[in-house]
């Protein structure tokens, strides 16, 4: 019996190695199909303009000329600007306006309250792109004029869908009686929400910050439909003028320059601030 037990043990430990094993080949697999087209564009990035070698030939040349032109063309430092005003102020607006919507769907037990719940809700299933016709057409009655905040208008009005519902249900786990010794002392709805509330509500700002951020400055569509000088372009649009067309040919090392430079910036921002991003997440479990 001791014989078996042992060889049924040994068979158990074999199978469980085995797959193990199997799981670790396909994460190797699938970690290989993510990073390498990023490897692709950043040996591109890395070659003169006018190296038109297979990209599959990695890190053949270190050049910086591709760098210089797009940093050039692009206007970089206008378009970091402008893509930094749109991000920052479309995020501000958007966690200042769903948190506040979430505090009373969360709170007031009524009717009223579950049917705004799901008005928000209904919103994460209509895409703002079938819709953008008649929005233009209104825009355009209404005298709105195409500058770099009327796609901060979009950005504001399709996020706040899914940020009301992150709020919400963050919202729900938070205990009312936190709020009842301020409510005692005759604080009104404002302080409570101010003093009280939104401090608990770190971990759901941190992953509305992180998620809309992520959006709206890699979003294109809408910069490009309501945006009609050049000079108040995002840095999504900048990129587009090295695809070239039918007389010009695209620029695909400076193309794969300037997607590095458009995405320096976030990965900056997440290397400084990813401990913030940990604590707050961290500080937001123990408090639940």
């Amino acid at each position: 019996m001791a014989k078996k037990n042992s060889y049924k043990e040994k068979e158990k430990t074999e199978k469980f190695s085995l797959s193990i094993f199997l799981i670790y080949i396909l994460l190797i697999l699938f970690c290989i199909v993510i990073i390498s087209p990023l490897l692709i564009v950043f040996s591109s990035s890395l070659r003169e303009p006018g190296n038109m070698q297979s990209p599959l030939n990695l890190f053949s040349q270190f050049s910086l000329d591709s760098y210089i032109k797009a940093f050039q063309k692009m206007n970089y430092p206008k378009q970091l600007l402008n893509s930094i005003m749109t991000t920052g102020g479309s995020v501000l607006i958007i966690v200042l306006i769903s948190s506040m919507a979430a505090y009373p769907i969360a709170r007031i037990k009524a009717r009223l309250s579950k049917g705004l719940y799901y008005f928000f809700i209904a919103g994460l299933v209509i895409p703002a792109q079938m819709v953008i016709v008649p929005i233009a057409q209104m825009f355009g009655n209404l005298n709105i004029p195409n500058n770099r905040f009327t796609p901060m208008i979009m950005f504001i009005t399709c996020s706040l869908p899914f940020s009301t519902f992150l709020f919400t249900g963050f919202l729900k786990g938070v205990p009312v009686e936190v709020e009842e010794s301020a409510y005692l002392d005759g604080t009104n709805l404002w302080q409570r929400y101010k003093s009280i509330v939104f401090p608990l509500l770190k971990p759901a700002t941190v992953s509305v910050v992180i998620t809309q951020s992520l959006w709206i400055w890699n979003d294109y569509f809408f910069p490009m439909v309501f945006i009609s000088k050049s000079a108040q372009y995002s840095l999504p649009v900048g990129m587009i003028q090295f695809l070239g067309d039918r007389e010009n040919p695209a620029q695909w090392n400076i193309l794969f320059a300037a997607c590095v430079l458009s995405a320096l910036p976030l990965i900056i921002m997440f290397t400084v601030l990813q401990k913030q991003f940990i604590n707050g997440i961290a500080a937001g479990a123990v408090k639940g």
